[in-house]
C-alpha cells in the first residue's frame, strides 16, 4: 500500500488561516467596542452641556430684569465663581441673585471640565443671546480659531460644544 506524503502539514495551514480569519474578526470587534465607548462618552458630554445650558437659561428666564448682570458676571471669569452672598440662608437682591446663579452655574461647569459663555448669537440681528457650553479642546467662542465652537455664523465642526439660545 502505497502512502500519501505530499499532503503532510495541510492541516495546520488550515488552523494557521483559520486562526487569521478569527484574529481579524476580533480586531474588528475591538475596533467596534473602541468606538462604542467613545460615543458613549460624547453623549454623556452633550447632556452634561445640555443640563447647564438649561440651568443657566431658566434661571435667567426667572431673573429677567436684571439680564445685563448676568452678562457682566459671565463676561469676567473672576467673578464667575464668586458670589457676595449665598442666596440659600440670606435675602438676596435680584442683582445679588444673579451674581450667586452664575457663581453657581459656573461652579458646576467647571466641575465636569466644560467652559461656559454667553455671546450674542450669531447671525441674529434682534440681540438674542446663545449659551456656550464646550468641553475637550474646544473654548466656548465665537472666533476663526480651529478651538472655537462657531466660525461666524457657521458651527465649527471640528468642535466639541453646545449652543442654546437664550430667550
Amino acid at each position: 500500500m502505497k502512502t500519501i506524503n505530499y499532503q503532510s502539514g495541510v492541516g495546520l495551514i488550515e488552523v494557521l488561516v483559520a486562526m487569521l480569519v478569527l484574529a481579524i474578526g476580533v480586531l474588528g470587534f475591538i475596533a467596534l467596542q473602541y468606538r462604542a465607548v467613545e460615543v458613549t462618552l460624547e453623549s454623556t458630554y452633550r447632556v452634561q452641556a445640555i443640563n447647564i445650558a438649561r440651568d443657566l437659561a431658566e434661571r435667567v428666564r426667572v431673573n429677567r430684569g436684571v439680564i445685563d448682570t448676568y452678562m457682566e458676571e459671565i463676561e469676567d471669569p473672576d467673578k464667575q465663581t464668586a458670589s457676595t452672598k449665598n442666596c440659600f440662608t440670606e435675602n438676596c437682591t435680584t442683582a445679588e441673585l444673579a451674581d450667586f446663579d452664575v457663581a453657581q452655574v459656573a461652579t458646576r461647569t467647571r466641575s465636569v471640565g466644560m467652559t461656559m459663555n454667553v455671546i450674542e448669537c450669531q447671525g441674529n440681528s434682534d440681540g438674542r443671546n446663545c449659551v456656550y457650553v464646550a468641553w475637550g479642546d474646544t473654548s466656548a467662542t465665537d472666533g476663526t480659531g480651529e478651538g472655537d465652537c462657531t466660525n461666524s455664523t457657521a458651527y465649527n465642526p471640528a468642535s466639541t460644544c453646545l449652543i442654546m439660545e437664550l430667550y
